[in-house]
């Protein structure tokens, strides 16, 4: 049988353990409305990255890599050789030009030098025995017209005479045009073939040249060399990449936001963003582009009603000043106001 004692006894442990209940039931509920709080505070923290101007070194000679002049993390200045391609099809075609070239240039110089002087001293003999047998002709047929008209010889011998002293001033016009032809040499059609035939070859060779300059490649823009593709002694086809090369200087950060934070994010507006590759360091940038990325970005509603859909937007910004150390796929945190 239970005493008033231990009946107080029981209420006060009763009491005890209410009072605990509702403490712990209070902490709870304490730690869930701060967990809440701070559950639905992440969208207030936009984390992009740093990013910056790549350009992929090629060239139009297709060969073997050679050497290499520089090596990952290089920094270069613009002009500064990066790389030697070499291409023993292209040297032989080189060659191949260069002798073409040299031969048109004879022909041309054949041309140019005109006819040899043994031909033009033979048209000029010609032509002197066409002018004696002329003379001769011409005075035998004098004589016969003067024995014809004084009843001599037959009118035959006098026709004979006179055919044969017109062959010989029809002998001695040839003559003159042979040895005048032989002094003028090739003729103007014959010069502009030659002169052209110099010009072709020579392009043959300018064109050829201009792909081996490519057999040494070199830097377009200071920068840091990012990234090489081929191992010395590989080959590389016509336009295949050999290296990247990251501007100096150009460095950008870039977020994806949902629209509805863009008003907080205009062009023009400088906002400060955290770097922790930097030791958290904070930079300002400027925001000076805004693009939509389309409707694979869109952030679609779970809900039939209450909700909408967003649609993201991409926010390029550059850093104010020069950041000593800031390099691209960095991380760039940004803290925008609530709302």
């Amino acid at each position: 049988m239970s005493t008033p004692m231990d009946n107080n006894q029981e209420k006060r442990a009763n009491r005890t353990l209410l009072t605990t209940m509702a403490i712990i039931v209070a902490a709870v509920a304490v730690i869930g409305v701060i967990g809440f709080i701070f559950m639905n505070r992440p969208d207030s923290y936009i984390e992009g990255q740093v990013e910056g101007k790549t350009v992929r070194i090629s060239g139009k000679l297709p060969g073997r890599v050679a050497d290499f002049y520089v090596q990952e993390g290089d920094t270069v200045h613009a002009g500064d050789t990066l790389v030697h391609i070499h291409s023993s099809l292209v040297e032989a075609q080189l060659g191949q030009a260069e002798a073409m070239k040299e031969v048109a240039a004879s022909q041309n110089r054949k041309v140019d030098a005109g006819t040899r002087i043994q031909i033009i001293n033979a048209a000029a003999d010609l032509l002197r025995q066409a002018e004696a047998a002329e003379t001769i002709t011409k005075k035998t047929y004098d004589r016969m017209e003067r024995l014809y008209s004084e009843g001599v010889i037959s009118e035959q011998k006098r026709d004979e005479a006179k055919a044969a002293y017109d062959a010989a001033v029809a002998a001695r016009g040839a003559a003159e045009s042979q040895l005048s032809l032989a002094r003028q040499g090739a003729q103007a059609e014959d010069k502009q073939a030659a002169a052209a035939m110099v010009s072709a070859a020579a392009s043959g060779v300018d064109q050829v040249e201009s792909i081996l300059a490519d057999s040494y490649l070199t830097a377009p823009f200071d920068g840091t060399i990012d990234q090489i593709y081929p191992e010395e002694g590989e080959l590389v086809a016509l336009g295949a990449p050999i290296m990247s090369l990251l501007r100096t200087g150009n460095r950008y950060v870039t977020f994806n936001v949902r629209e509805e934070l863009l008003e907080d994010l205009p062009v023009g507006k400088e906002i400060t963003v955290m770097i922790p590759a930097l030791g958290k360091k904070e930079i300002n940038v400027k925001v000076y582009y805004v693009r939509d990325m389309g409707s694979y970005a869109t952030w679609r509603s779970t809900k039939s009603t209450g909700s909408y859909d967003s649609r993201t937007f991409q926010i390029k910004a550059r850093p104010a000043e020069d950041v000593p150390g800031l390099r691209p796929g960095m991380s760039a945190v940004y803290s925008h106001p609530d709302k």
